[in-house]
């Protein structure tokens, strides 16, 4: 069966994955650890300009020893693609084009909506929780796309 991530499953020992959820302003980052198990919130780029993101996004993965990155893409619930996803769809371009590691994509429909219910429950103030909602989308993105990867069933 075709991997439905569009993602190999080989990797090497020590590179991790990066999961990035790309807003207008602010994109969350998020990096496993190096077995591939556990996604952790790394940071949040302010960039509103894609060369200014990529740039910033290679540099972190260099430093991180990334071997893949893996964009959220922001379907509609009907599956088709909007503006946004088009957004990330030049982000993971210019990537491509720049960087020496695998980019792929990521379904990533509700997560802020669960980044912010979790956030909401953990009772961060409105201020902290608008930062830590673009790293914990970018957390729920790496986590669910690492539990595929595994064979495992996604976590809720």
């Amino acid at each position: 069966m075709r991997d439905p991530t569009g993602l190999g499953r080989e990797r090497s020992q020590a590179k991790r994955v990066m999961a990035l959820d790309i807003g207008d302003r602010r994109t969350g980052v998020a990096v496993s650890d190096e077995l591939g198990i556990t996604a952790q919130g790394l940071c949040v780029i302010e960039a509103r300009e894609t060369d200014s993101l990529v740039g910033r996004v290679m540099e972190l993965a260099a430093r991180h020893n990334v071997g893949l990155i893996v964009l959220g893409l922001p379907l509609n619930m009907n599956g088709t693609a909007g503006e946004r996803a088009e957004k990330v769809k030049m982000v993971a371009s210019r990537l491509r084009e720049r960087a020496d590691v695998e980019v792929g994509f990521w379904d990533e429909r509700l997560t802020t909506v669960q980044a912010n219910r979790a956030l909401l429950e953990a009772d961060l103030g409105r201020k902290r929780r608008k930062r830590a909602v673009d790293v914990a989308a970018a957390v729920l993105v790496l986590q669910a796309f690492l539990d595929r990867r595994r064979g495992e069933r996604p976590r809720d």
